[in-house]
């Protein structure tokens, strides 16, 4: 344990607190065969796995924070540790004070947790139904309950459709249900895991549009996994990226660019179609239609290539780009991560 005062108070601003958090798991390991079966039966092989290994982070109040990772790489485990569901193996949290595996009926009214691949509302049913049964759960006020309910549909725009069978509804529509019913007690704290995943642009579009308009009016802390870079991009300016469990960034999303990103981008259009027959001297060709070319460029190079290309080739545009947000974070994931010393 580190230290913190059992009585719940939050150091500073912090809502939440990860300090050398771990998840590991003794995973048995079957082998090929029905020798090798059979022998298993009496004499088990055993592996750990680290789903999370050593992860410490501070986020503070009205923070909506990007957590990124490849599969596998701990996310949805640290967040399940973070709402209470699982135990760690070691290390500590602290979110709005509590500590989240002590499942305090106070820590449980004020956060919620949305998983983009699990529902919560009864599938048969009316989502009204299902957001009654909340109300009962959180013992919210009927004044408090009708408020925020009509609040949330309009910011979402399904007042029409809360009385329609869940099934019956579009997954965009669903997914803006999921979130009615995760705010519906006016959480503090909103977990969200891939709230988007499956949805089309539009719908993906919408729901951005409402967090980023939520978390402006009240405040509420957001941890945020998704794959679609879109989200991270409209929703967050810091971002906590993890890999093989390990924390291998915590920042601004744009310093990721300049810490790990080894190139750019260069766009040319050459004067009368008047192009240099080669390009190998100048970088990777991503792009080539007359009179314009799209080139990679190392980062440290730009300045002198761009330089050199106006000197020997009339040219009418020239721009200079950072490579996609998402090309980055893949370099990010491919980064080597640091093996822990042994215990």
């Amino acid at each position: 344990m580190t230290g913190w005062p059992a009585s719940g108070k939050m150091s500073g601003m912090a809502i939440i607190e990860l300090h050398d958090l771990h998840k590991t798991y003794r995973v048995h390991q079957k082998k090929e065969g029905l020798l090798a079966s059979l022998t298993g039966l009496v004499r088990r092989t055993y592996k750990t796995v680290r789903a999370v290994d050593g992860i410490s982070a501070t986020i503070e109040a009205g923070e909506m924070v990007g957590f990124l990772g490849p599969n596998g790489a701990g996310k949805t485990t640290t967040l399940k540790m973070l709402s209470g569901l699982i135990f760690p193996t070691s290390g500590d949290a602290r979110v709005l004070g509590y500590v989240p595996w002590e499942r305090h009926n106070e820590y449980r009214r004020q956060f919620a947790l949305v998983m983009g691949q699990k529902n919560q509302l009864w599938w048969d049913l009316p989502a009204a139904d299902s957001f009654r049964l909340h109300q009962e759960i959180y013992a919210i006020p009927d004044a408090q309950y009708r408020a925020t309910l009509g609040e949330l549909t309009e910011l979402l725009g399904v007042g029409g459709l809360v009385s329609q069978p869940v099934r019956e509804l579009s997954l965009g529509e669903r997914m803006k249900m999921e979130l009615i019913a995760a705010l519906l007690h006016s959480p503090k704290v909103l977990f969200l895991d891939e709230p988007t995943i499956g949805l089309d642009v539009v719908s993906q579009s919408n729901i951005r549009a409402c967090l980023r308009e939520y978390n402006r009016d009240k405040g509420i802390t957001v941890l945020l996994t998704s794959h679609y870079m879109q989200d991270v991009e409209a929703l967050c300016r810091r971002v906590v990226v993890i890999n093989h469990g390990r924390l291998v960034f915590d920042g601004l999303l744009s310093e990721i660019l300049e810490r790990f990103s080894r190139h750019k981008i260069i766009k040319l259009r050459f004067h009368d179609g008047q192009m240099p027959e080669r390009f190998d001297a100048f970088g990777e060709v991503l792009e080539l239609s007359p009179p314009t070319v799209t080139l990679k460029v190392e980062r440290a190079e730009v300045a002198r290539l761009t330089g050199r290309m106006l000197a020997e080739h009339a040219v009418d545009d020239v721009a200079v780009e950072e490579i996609p947000i998402e090309e980055v974070i893949g370099e990010v994931f491919s980064t080597p991560v640091p093996q822990a010393e042994p215990a």
